[in-house]
């Protein structure tokens, strides 16, 4: 039997608007809300989210968004109103798999691009496989990418915190998580310093 490892533990204390929205458009499961607490693991093998996802359903009240296996690579999402409740149901998960989070594989920014004063024909390549807000023509974008791939939902949520960005679109799946934020060239760098903070402080 493969050994499990804990690819990722990500908590987030309170989920801020658009990536709360962005969450409750493309999530199978409950759907989340702005200012709840979101708890993303990522784990190999990618089968073991079933029986722990179902143990953690069983000791806590947190809600599930969702549980998926991606090729090797399981994810779970845990919401709740509740940081303690969303805690408990963490620590459940890594009780049942003999895991601890210290053991989680540590974050690495891959890449950060910035593109000033986006061409209008990118722009609307890009919005064609968007599933947030809009990419407008003369914006600056910025592409983040991260391993492992969930993480990327710290930098998300960081990032729109820290500026008034518009989310275009993250992936939390796959070897790469991806995050593209659209603003003016000073927004866009300021949130380029609270997504790099989040994951270089984890």
């Amino acid at each position: 039997m493969q050994e499990l490892t804990l690819r990722a533990y990500a908590f987030i204390d309170r989920m801020q608007p658009q990536f709360a929205a962005y969450l409750g458009s493309e999530l199978d499961g409950d759907v989340p809300l702005a200012g709840m607490a979101d708890l993303w693991i990522e784990m190999a093998p990618g089968s073991e989210v079933y029986p722990l996802l179902h143990q953690a359903l069983m000791e806590s009240p947190a809600k599930p968004g969702l549980q998926m296996v991606e090729r090797e690579f399981g994810v779970i999402e845990l919401h709740s109103e509740s940081v303690d409740d969303l805690k408990e149901a963490g620590e459940t998960i890594l009780r049942a798999g003999n895991l601890k989070e210290s053991q989680k594989i540590t974050p690495t920014i891959v890449s950060s691009k910035i593109i000033s004063k986006v061409n209008p024909y990118q722009a609307q390549q890009i919005n064609k496989n968007r599933r947030g807000t809009l990419l407008l023509p003369g914006q600056s974008l910025l592409v983040f990418e991260v391993e492992p791939a969930s993480v990327i939902v710290l930098a998300a949520n960081e990032a729109e915190k820290s500026s008034n960005v518009a989310l275009i679109d993250f992936k939390p799946f796959g070897r790469f998580g991806r995050l593209f934020l659209a603003g003016n060239d000073t927004e866009i760098r300021t949130a380029l310093r609270a997504a790099k903070e989040a994951i270089e402080g984890r």
